[in-house]
């Protein structure tokens, strides 16, 4: 089992790099750490080497400036495991708890090539379980100038997380919620 944080870049909402905006006194890149390593100790970060090798192992896109396609591509491409975790950086409401459930549902749908939830209206791709195969789908994607995540699943045998499964498993569907501009933060920081 191998994990992936989706670093990303500049944000033009945040106004800087999402990585290293606070949020609860530590870094969202600080934390995104932490919750992948609650589940193996392989985690590595895709985006810039020059940002982020001082962290973890870094993997660079192949497609740079496709979006977070291009990253779980590089990913799946870097891997040597079956199972991956994509992660992404804005995520900071996702329990360990509920990545286990995850991995093991992967485990369980062994056919499958990407175990995802679909709750908080719509797909959550940045917050899967991705086999190392999908990698193929993914480069055809993005030679063919398709970066979309979502359509893929309608390619491949897919293992859905739905809204109700989250809910018998004692799961929120508030932890997809991310973080995309400082006010976000702001409120966030307020709550608790």
């Amino acid at each position: 089992m191998s994990a992936f944080i989706l670093a990303g870049g500049q944000s033009t909402r945040m106004g800087r790099d999402k990585a290293f905006v606070e949020f609860d006194g530590r870094t969202l890149l600080e934390r995104a750490l932490e919750l992948a390593g609650s589940v193996t100790a392989d985690v590595r970060i895709v985006g810039s080497h020059d940002k982020f090798a001082a962290y973890a192992p870094i993997v660079e896109d192949v497609f740079r400036g496709c979006g977070p396609l291009g990253g779980i591509h590089a990913a799946l491409r870097a891997s040597s495991t079956d199972l991956n975790l994509i992660l992404a950086i804005d995520m900071p409401f996702v329990m360990p708890a509920f990545l286990q459930y995850l991995i093991e549902s992967a485990r369980e749908a062994r056919e499958a090539y990407v175990t995802v939830p679909r709750a908080a209206a719509g797909w959550q791709p940045l917050c899967a379980i991705y086999r190392r195969e999908l990698a193929t789908e993914a480069e055809k994607a993005l030679r063919g100038g398709r970066y979309k995540i979502d359509p893929l699943f309608e390619v491949t045998t897919t293992r859905v997380v739905d809204q109700r499964e989250l809910e018998l498993a004692g799961f929120s569907e508030a932890m997809f919620r991310n973080l995309n501009t400082l006010e976000e933060v702001k409120i966030a920081n307020r709550r608790g």
